[in-house]
């Protein structure tokens, strides 16, 4: 009888399943035009980093010095800069550069301030007040002054400048960890699973960790684009990327030397910064949106 009655209801009245909370949140960010622009405008970065090789029309660090702060042309379609080197070669050659900068930054960051998260929210006492106020320590300082005087302690390149930026992003993963892990262990799930006999790393890392993720996956879109920002910054200053191994710093800091004749040549170098910071940043907001239960119902 109850499937007769089923089936007699309009298809609007019968009952649909529940969505779970990762489908409601793939919805939602379906439907933020935003944020799916900002993720079409880094895959299109990612892709053009990823082959950049292809794509290049020249050798990026070839030298035409009869070529020398050329225009934008049908030959150069970005122009040349000061040592009549291809600038689009040079920008895709530089997306890779700090693409990967970034992924190894953040890896590096988020892999030791979730660890160290993780066992001061869990464990607590003196454990949580020692790790804290050595973090608290390496955030009193400015996070590129300190950037800056790791790499020039270790030395000026493109690896140092890596480990530097994933020194300098360590405290904010492990303050956002901490945070969730403390107002999650004393969960009902958590005292279940403890009274199931349950030992501290699994509960650390297969019980609570996963409920942490939603504020540390928005963490990772924002660390990335402050990762690039920093990386162009120490390559600005001369401590990040060598040449003659192109990256968008250096390249707005060499431009800058010659915007008066050649403005296009800083600008194509900001421009990439921007786009990329900007793609990050609306990844990072449609995430927040999309994860956070209270502003997915205000949507």
């Amino acid at each position: 009888m109850s499937t007769l009655a089923n089936l007699a209801k309009p298809p609007a009245l019968q009952a649909r399943p529940p969505r779970s909370p990762l489908t409601q949140s793939l919805l939602a960010l379906r439907r933020d035009r935003m944020a799916l622009a900002g993720l079409a405008l880094y895959l299109a970065l990612v892709i053009a980093a990823l082959f950049a090789d292809q794509l290049a029309p020249y050798n990026p660090t070839a030298i035409h010095m009869q070529d020398r702060l050329q225009g934008p042309s049908t030959t150069y379609l970005l122009g040349t800069d000061e040592l009549g080197r291809d600038l689009l070669s040079r920008l895709l050659l530089g997306a890779r550069i700090s693409m990967a900068v970034g992924l190894v930054s953040v890896g590096i960051g988020c892999t030791l301030g979730v660890m160290l998260g993780l066992i001061a929210g869990y464990r607590g006492g003196t454990l949580d007040t020692v790790i804290m106020r050595m973090l608290d320590g390496v955030l009193a300082f400015p996070s590129l002054i300190l950037a800056m005087a790791i790499v020039s302690a270790l030395g000026p390149n493109v690896f140092n400048a890596m480990i530097a930026i994933g020194v300098v992003s360590i405290p904010t993963f492990a303050r956002i960890t901490r945070g969730s892990v403390l107002s999650l262990r004393e969960k009902e799930f958590v005292e279940a699973g403890r009274a199931l006999g349950a030992g501290d790393l699994y509960l650390m890392f297969r019980v609570l960790l996963p409920n942490c993720l939603s504020p540390l996956l928005v963490q990772l879109s924002v660390g990335f684009s402050t990762a690039i920002l920093t990386e162009s910054a120490l390559s600005f200053l001369g401590l990040g990327v060598q040449p003659p191994t192109p990256s968008w710093g250096s390249m707005l800091d060499t431009g800058r030397k010659f915007l008066s004749q050649t403005p296009w040549y800083a600008l194509t170098a900001g421009s990439a910064i921007f786009l990329a910071v900007l793609s990050l940043n609306l990844i990072g907001d449609g995430l927040r949106d999309a994860l956070d239960p209270r502003l997915r119902k205000k949507g």
